[in-house]
């Protein structure tokens, strides 16, 4: 799909303005957040509010989350071209794309079946061809493809879910909101041989994930 320039302009403001500015560093996700058409992956009456800092309804209860959010879990993943990653909550199928751009295989799992559905669909549209969805139960993780050397969670959990954590690789990094309601905690966990060291990152509001 060619890109549209009615658009262009506020991608490259979103860049520089919420994302550079605000100390997101990785050349990488710095560019893929610059061709990601980000309001193709909104409702169409919401488009002109894609490049804004601050999450968007998506429907279903469910949001997109604001560029910077985007940006910052990317970047703690530490991506490499050859990487392979599990996203639990495809939602809009945004993130998935941001991620495509980054590494070699995306596997991303939707609970609910009409926003899997619409994100396949834009995915598509855009000839993105390494994002493979599923829609099901995210907190089993998608044991038949691990080890991952990357997992994303895009809604929050109350504790840390222990199967997709069990499917990294040594070394592989977990970025995920923990807590409830408006407590909540943006946290990066990495595998050390058995045992996991986390980190927190940001205060956050997510979803709850179902």
């Amino acid at each position: 799909m060619p890109p549209d320039p009615s658009f262009e302009s506020a991608r490259r403001r979103m860049v520089e303005e919420q994302l550079r500015a605000r100390g997101i560093r990785d050349s990488r996700v710095l560019r893929a957040m610059g061709e990601i058409p980000r309001h193709l992956f909104v409702p169409p009456e919401l488009a002109e509010a894609a490049y804004e800092d601050h999450p968007l309804s998506i429907g279903a209860e469910q949001t997109i989350s604001q560029p910077y959010i985007v940006a910052l879990m990317t970047e703690q993943l530490r991506l490499r071209p050859e990487s392979k990653v599990l996203e639990i909550g495809t939602g809009s199928g945004y993130q998935a794309a941001v991620l495509s751009k980054l590494a070699k295989e995306v596997y991303s799992i939707e609970r609910l079946p009409e926003l899997g559905s619409q994100a396949a669909r834009r995915l598509e549209s855009l000839g993105i061809s390494n994002v493979h969805l599923r829609v099901g139960d995210g907190s089993q993780g998608w044991p038949e493809e691990a080890p991952f050397d990357a997992v994303i969670v895009t809604a929050c959990a109350e504790k840390l879910t222990e199967l997709p954590a069990a499917q990294l690789t040594d070394g592989g990094r977990m970025v995920i909101p923990l807590g409830e309601g408006l407590n909540q905690t943006l946290t990066l966990i990495e595998r050390r041989g058995d045992s996991l060291e986390s980190q927190p990152l940001c205060g956050c509001v997510f979803v709850p994930l179902l």
